[in-house]
């Protein structure tokens, strides 16, 4: 187990690295960066939404993984230095907190490096992308951001800074 709610293959499990025979198994440190995410981001926000379940969509990802779902090749899901990601997608879910609600929570409650509102419907993001450095809180930039298509491009937009 990762973290009482998540399981190590729900993080580390992905379709595209299981239909390419991948290895998406996560070294010593990717691990610990991927426990410190599950007890600092995800038990608390299970606990602030009532104890519901949240669905993890994507959570750690080998290099050669993100490299070939086209990943940024910095991206946090690596888990490497001292960072970690995880996208929370609970639309589908029919009991558990919608992602507005999963978003509003992490920005309102959390220390975090960047969250990110996902290719939001009005105001719903599609999925919400939470990152946090492992090395020093004060580090984390509580960057608040929304992801958006342009010209067949994907983009980022600064929402706000945490005060």
């Amino acid at each position: 187990m990762i973290s009482k709610h998540i399981s190590y293959r729900e993080a580390t499990f992905s379709e595209t690295a299981f239909r390419l025979g991948i290895d998406n198994t996560p070294n010593e440190i990717q691990l610990e960066n991927m426990k410190f995410i599950a007890e600092t981001i995800f038990e608390p926000l299970r606990i602030l939404l009532g104890d519901r379940p949240i669905r993890i969509s994507s959570f750690f990802r080998c290099k050669k993984l993100n490299q070939i779902i086209g990943g940024s090749p910095d991206s946090q899901h690596v888990c490497l230095g001292y960072t970690a990601a995880m996208d929370l997608d609970n639309d589908n879910s029919k009991t558990g907190p919608t992602n507005k609600e999963i978003f509003m929570t992490i920005r309102n409650n959390m220390i975090f490096d960047q969250l990110i509102s996902e290719f939001a419907d009005k105001d719903n993001p599609s999925w919400v992308h939470v990152s946090i450095r492992n090395d020093d809180l004060g580090k984390n930039r509580n960057e608040i951001m929304m992801s958006y298509y342009q010209d067949n491009c994907v983009k980022y937009k600064k929402i706000c800074l945490k005060i």
